[in-house]
């Protein structure tokens, strides 16, 4: 898969919001500063600040906003300002071809796994797995980003708070993102290939027994049987206890690893917490699980 060009100081940013509404005009002022700190020249979509329920506008007019910055010669990446849901809606109707002709940054997590999935599958594309523009940057957070997207070797590296699950070594693809877009887009044309691949899941506000239930039907679908190695990031406000009793976590990930019999670390810092790293989905990593730690190479 290809790398699209690093991004330096001067680069003109498209801000978009193609899934989950801005909070209020403050989250586009946070994104548009946010840029600035890098050098890079914000660019927000015209749609930003729209709201319908819980979407940043209508269909048309993310999408409208999407299209414009993979259409504008002059864009150089486009920074997604938030996630929520929604932007699986929107990839049936993605320029994708914009990406093949002219590769571009593309930064966000959560719901924006669905674009990273698409872009990754039809441009053949790495995409940067990381903070949203309206996020308030940890100085972690931001070298990490600002490293990936500069593309200055190596990326990630030592986990140490991270919990071994199964020893082991692995080398593949960077795939996956969040769980529940990764289970929801299963059977459509847009699910990842996970043949191969280290797949890095985290996830937010989902009861461990629907975490359950996806995995389940991960493994039930297939998509699971050529993964090499498993990343689990972050799993933040997920209860375990439910009216019928209770699972951990730890529970399903022991399970997952020991059923796949492949490299397993959990607790890696990537997902919906304050300090992440950026994970360029679709590059080569190695994955040392007794480490624990992921070593991104070009």
């Amino acid at each position: 898969m290809r790398w699209p060009p690093p991004l330096a100081p001067g680069a003109r940013v498209a801000l978009v919001a193609p899934a989950g509404p801005l909070r209020d005009a403050g989250d586009l002022e946070r994104a548009v500063a946010n840029a600035r700190t890098f050098g890079w020249e914000a660019v927000p979509g015209p749609n930003a600040l729209a709201r319908q329920g819980y979407f940043a506008g209508t269909d048309d007019a993310r999408v409208a906003d999407l299209n414009q910055a993979l259409d504008d010669p002059a864009i150089d990446a486009i920074w997604c300002i938030r996630g929520g849901y929604g932007a699986m809606r929107l990839l049936g109707r993605v320029d994708y071809d914009a990406l093949v002709r002219r590769p571009r940054a593309l930064i966000g997590y959560s719901d924006i796994t669905a674009l990273h999935a698409a872009v990754g599958l039809s441009a053949d594309l790495i995409t940067f797995h990381g903070p949203t523009a309206r996020s308030a940057l940890t100085p972690y957070s931001r070298s990490f980003l600002e490293q990936a997207v500069r593309q200055d070797m190596p990326l990630c590296g030592s986990a140490p708070l991270a919990r071994t699950v199964l020893r082991g070594r692995a080398e593949g693809r960077l795939a996956g993102g969040n769980l529940a877009l990764l289970a929801s887009l299963v059977g459509t044309p847009y699910a990842p290939d996970l043949d191969g691949a280290i797949l890095v899941l985290e996830d937010i506000d989902e009861a461990v027994y629907r975490l359950d239930r996806m995995l389940v039907q991960l493994r039930l679908s297939g998509a699971l049987s050529g993964v090499r190695g498993i990343v689990f990031g972050a799993f933040t406000n997920c209860p375990e206890a439910s009216d019928d009793g209770s699972r951990t976590l730890d529970d399903l990930i022991d399970e997952l690893a020991a059923d796949l019999r492949i490299p397993c670390i959990a607790g890696a810092p990537f997902g919906h917490i304050a300090d992440q790293w950026t994970l360029p989905l679709g590059a080569i990593a190695e994955l040392d699980a007794a480490s624990p730690a992921l070593y991104v190479h070009r």
